[in-house]
C-alpha cells in the first residue's frame, strides 16, 4: 500500500522525538496503537457488511432460480395432468357394448391366420421343427470362436 522503507521510518521517528520529546513519546506511540486498532476493527466490520451483503445477493439470486425451476418443473407436470385428465376422460365416456352382442371385425382388417405347424404332442415333429433346430446349431458354432491348435515347444540349441 504505502512503500515506506526503514530510512523513512528512521527519519520519522527521530522527527516524533525531537517534536514530542523523549517524555510523552510511548504515550503518544501507545495512542497511536489505539488509533489503528480503532480504524482496523472499522475496515473488518466494513469488510463483514460488505461480504455478508454479498452472499445475501447470491443467496437472493439462488432462491429466485430454484423458485424458477420449481415453476418449470410444474410447467412441465401440467401438460402431463391435462393429458391424464383427458384420457381419463375419453375412457369414462367411451360407450360400453352390451353383454349380449358381439362386435364384428372391421371389414378391411383380415382374420388372424391360424398356425400350419403341427405339435409335438399331436403325434410327432413337424416338418418345420428340424429346421430351426439346424439353424440353432449354426448360430451356436457360428458364435463360438474357432479353436487353436496347441503350440510345439521349440526347443533351440546353443
Amino acid at each position: 500500500m504505502f512503500d515506506i522503507g526503514w530510512s523513512e521510518m528512521l527519519v520519522v521517528g527521530a522527527v516524533a522525538l525531537v517534536v514530542i520529546g523523549p517524555k510523552d513519546l510511548p504515550a503518544a506511540l501507545r495512542q497511536a496503537g489505539k488509533w489503528m486498532g480503532a480504524v482496523r476493527r472499522m475496515a473488518a466490520d466494513f469488510q463483514g457488511q460488505v461480504n455478508e451483503a454479498m452472499r445475501e445477493a447470491e443467496l437472493d439470486e439462488l432462491r429466485r432460480e430454484v423458485q424458477n425451476l420449481k415453476s418449470g418443473v410444474s410447467g412441465l407436470a401440467d401438460p402431463i395432468r391435462t393429458a391424464g385428465n383427458e384420457v381419463k376422460t375419453l375412457v369414462e365416456a367411451k360407450p360400453e357394448p352390451d353383454a349380449g352382442a358381439q362386435s364384428a371385425p372391421p371389414a378391411d382388417v383380415p382374420p388372424p391366420a391360424s398356425p400350419s405347424v403341427s405339435s409335438p404332442s399331436a403325434g410327432g415333429a413337424g416338418p418345420a421343427a428340424k429346421p430351426k433346430r439346424a439353424a440353432a446349431r449354426k448360430t451356436a458354432s457360428e458364435a463360438s470362436p474357432p479353436r487353436k491348435a496347441p503350440r510345439k515347444k521349440v526347443e533351440s540349441k546353443t
